[in-house]
């Protein structure tokens, strides 16, 4: 997944200007011209994501900081091991510590958690996709750290591709009707159909869509399920799938597993700048 410049360099503006505001009064206590050399470290075992974000907050503070890193996006990383070092002026290196780390602590946590549902489901043909659960004005971000830890993304947003959901459903008048408007309004999108049942599963398969997302089926039913479609639809699976049985699903044969938990269920990577005078 390509991440367009101008959301990173947006992104961090808006993240430095809520940590800034009006001048970071902390920093003044170092001279002007004082220069320093800083490591971060990470204290967990991680995948690593979130390089670009880091360079990014460095260069807006200041274009003459030097960044030589020692890992790559997506990188496995043990704790105590140093991921970078950085040099430059020391009020610009404090001012984005905690911005720079923020960034890099949570998409590296985004992606080790797609890394460990990944792993989880090696040599099945299944493939584990995020969701919209994402962290608000963070979702490009995330979507990339997700595929950074081996699992893919699922549409982008409410405009990439089509999902009718349960409440569609309910308000258009049954997945036939929400079908045909869905292919009228937008003929060239994929569509996809929630279902909670094997009769709303058939309805789902003459309206001919695109890929079908089984909701709360257990596996037992979703064998059945990919028995009645006989691919005539790729079917997702979606709804009480763990880490703990998320191997079971992927099993069944089952196209994809959707799993809300590998951007909202995240734990921040402990991460530490540590910082000396030059």
């Amino acid at each position: 997944m390509i991440i367009p410049q101008s959301y990173i360099e947006n992104t961090v503006s808006n993240a430095l200007l809520e940590d800034i505001g009006s001048g970071d009064v902390t920093g003044l206590l170092i001279a002007e011209d004082e220069i320093s050399m800083a490591t971060i470290i990470t204290r967990d075992d991680a995948t690593i994501c979130g390089i670009d974000w880091v360079e990014e907050v460095f260069a807006q503070l200041d274009t003459d900081i030097l960044i030589e890193w020692d890992v790559d996006d997506g990188d496995s990383v043990e704790a105590g091991q140093t991921l970078c070092s950085i040099s430059g002026n020391s009020r610009a290196l404090l001012t984005g510590e905690r911005s720079a780390l923020n960034f890099l602590q949570t998409l590296s946590a985004t992606a080790t958690t797609a890394k460990t549902y990944a792993d989880e489901v090696k040599g099945t043909d299944c493939k584990v996709l995020d969701t919209r659960k994402t962290i608000p004005g963070l979702r490009l971000a995330q979507k990339y750290a997700v595929s950074c830890g081996g699992c893919e993304n699922h549409r982008i947003g409410l405009f990439d591709a089509i999902l009718i959901k349960e409440n569609h459903i309910e308000a258009a008048g049954g997945i036939t009707k929400a079908v045909d408007e869905a292919r009228f309004n937008n003929p060239n999108l994929s569509i996809e159909v929630e279902v909670e049942n094997m009769q709303e599963l058939e309805q789902a398969l003459d309206a001919n869509v695109d890929r079908i997302m089984l909701d709360n089926f257990d596996p037992k039913q979703i064998k059945e399920a990919i028995k009645v479609t006989d691919k005539r639809a790729e079917l997702e699976a979606s709804g009480g799938i763990t880490l703990d049985n998320i191997r079971q699903y992927a099993e069944t044969g089952v196209d994809y597993i959707s799993i809300g938990a590998l951007t909202k269920d995240i734990q921040s990577i402990d991460l530490s700048m540590r910082f000396g005078l030059i």
